[in-house]
C-alpha cells in the first residue's frame, strides 16, 4: 500500500469543519501525523505554521508576530509555554472573526489547559491515533458505527487479515508502519522512548531521575494483559510507591500509555480499584498474545475518543474482573452503561467461560471473541 493512501486521515475533515466554528486542540502521541496532517491542512486554507520548539517561532509566538494574512495559524506544541492557556485565550479572542486556529501537541491538552483562566467554549478537542485497521482501508467511521451488530474488524473483506499482521508486527505509528521493515521499524522504536522522556517529557514535568524513567518505561510492556502493580515496579526500580505513580501519571498525560479501569457492579461483586495499563505503540510490546490484547485495547480506546471528540458521546473502555476471579478484556460503556463485551484470545477456542459469566449476569447487547488462529487473525464472533 503507498503512503499516500493511509496518509489521509479519518479526523481530517472533521477537524476543517470544526474550525469554521472555534479553535481546534489536536492531541496525541509525538510522530503520529499531527504535523504531518496540519500540513496538508495548510495546503488547503493558506496560513502559517509555528513551533515552540523552534527558537524563532517562540520569539513570534511570545512577541504575537504573526502572518496577519494567513487564514489559519498553526501553533505546535505551544503547551510548552508557561504562560500557554492565558496567551492562547487572548490570541482568539482578539483574532477569531478573521483566523483560524489549531493548537497541536504531544501531551494532552485538555489536562493542561484547565486551570488558570479556563478556555471552555473556545474549541474543539480531537486526539490524532496512530493507524487502525479500518483507517488504513479507508473505511468510513460512520460504515463501522452501523454495522456493530455485525462487527469483524473487516476481516472478510480483501487484504484486510494481511493488513492486520502488519499493523501487529510494526505498530500503528506513520513511520515504522510505512516503512514494512522490521529493521528500520526497530531502529525507530530504539529511539522514540529516550527522545520522549528526555526532550517532551523533561520539558513539561520536573524530573531528577530521567534514566529511571527510561528503565520504568522498558519494563512497562511487561505488566500488559496484567493487573498493573505499583508495588511491584517500585521494587523493581528501587524508588517510593508515590514516584512510580507519577511517573505512569506522566507517561499518561504524554500519550505513552493508558490506563483501563475496572467496570464495577454490586450485582456481581467486582473489584473497582485494580487497573490494567496498555501502550499507544502495541508494537513495544514484545509477546505475541499481549501485543494482540493492547492492538485490540487500542482499537477500542480509539472507538471511544471519536465517540467522545466528535459525537460528543460519554463513551469509556473498561475491562471486568469479580473478587472470584472471572475477567473480561473488554467492555465499552455508552453513557456509563455496557454496550459490548470482548475477549481477546491467542488461538481459536470456545466460549471462553469468563466471557459467558459475565454475558448471563449483564444486560449487554453484545459480546465478541477475537482470537488468533495460525498466526492469523480471524472474524470476531458474535456470541449473543
Amino acid at each position: 500500500m503507498q503512503n499516500t493512501t493511509i496518509q489521509k486521515r479519518r479526523i481530517e475533515e472533521i477537524i476543517k469543519n470544526d474550525l469554521k466554528k472555534k479553535m481546534v486542540l489536536l492531541a496525541g502521541p509525538r510522530q503520529c501525523g499531527k504535523t504531518t496532517l496540519s500540513e496538508k491542512l495548510l495546503k488547503e486554507i493558506p496560513g502559517s505554521y509555528y513551533n515552540w520548539d523552534i527558537d524563532l517561532h517562540k520569539k513570534r509566538i511570545r512577541n504575537s508576530e504573526f502572518d496577519l494574512t494567513s487564514k489559519l495559524w498553526v501553533f505546535d506544541e505551544v503547551h510548552k509555554y508557561k504562560y500557554w492557556r492565558n496567551w492562547l485565550k487572548g490570541t482568539y479572542d482578539l483574532y477569531k472573526d478573521k483566523h483560524k486556529i489549531l493548537v497541536t501537541g504531544s501531551a494532552k491538552l485538555d489536562i493542561y489547559s484547565r486551570g488558570g483562566d479556563s478556555m471552555q467554549g473556545r474549541y474543539f478537542f480531537h486526539r490524532l491515533h496512530p493507524f487502525t485497521l479500518s483507517e488504513v482501508m479507508g473505511i468510513k467511521a460512520h460504515d463501522y458505527m452501523k454495522k456493530i451488530n455485525d462487527l469483524e474488524f473487516e476481516t472478510k473483506l480483501s487484504g484486510a487479515k494481511n493488513l492486520l499482521e502488519e499493523l501487529l508486527l510494526f505498530g500503528g505509528f506513520p513511520e515504522p508502519f510505512c516503512s514494512k521493515s522490521l529493521e528500520e521499524a526497530s531502529r525507530w522504536r530504539l529511539t522514540y522512548g529516550s527522545r520522549l522522556i528526555r526532550e517532551d517529557i523533561r520539558d513539561l514535568e520536573k524530573i531528577f531521575n530521567l534514566d529511571k524513567m527510561e528503565i520504568l518505561y522498558e519494563h512497562l510492556p511487561k505488566t500488559i494483559g496484567s493487573v498493573l502493580s505499583i508495588n511491584s515496579l517500585r521494587e523493581d526500580l528501587e524508588v517510593n510507591f508515590r514516584t512510580v505513580s507519577n511517573w505512569i501519571d506522566i507517561f499518561e498525560r504524554n500519550y505513552v500509555c493508558f490506563r483501563v479501569f475496572p467496570f464495577g457492579s454490586k450485582k456481581i461483586k467486582a473489584v473497582k480499584k485494580e487497573k490494567k495499563l496498555y501502550f499507544w505503540d502495541w508494537a513495544h510490546v514484545d509477546k505475541t498474545p499481549s501485543r494482540l490484547e493492547n492492538l485490540v485495547a487500542m482499537h477500542l480506546l480509539r472507538l471511544c475518543h471519536w465517540l467522545s471528540d466528535v459525537k460528543g458521546e460519554k463513551a469509556e473502555l473498561r475491562y471486568f474482573r469479580d473478587i472470584r476471579g472471572h475477567e473480561v478484556d473488554f467492555i465499552v460503556l455508552i453513557k456509563g452503561e455496557p454496550w459490548f463485551a470482548l475477549e481477546v484470545k491467542e488461538s481459536e477456542q470456545d466460549l471462553d467461560s469468563n466471557l459467558k459469566f459475565f454475558l448471563e449476569r449483564t444486560k449487554i447487547p453484545y459480546g465478541f471473541q477475537i482470537h488468533l488462529n495460525g498466526g492469523k487473525f480471524t472474524r470476531l464472533k458474535d456470541i449473543n
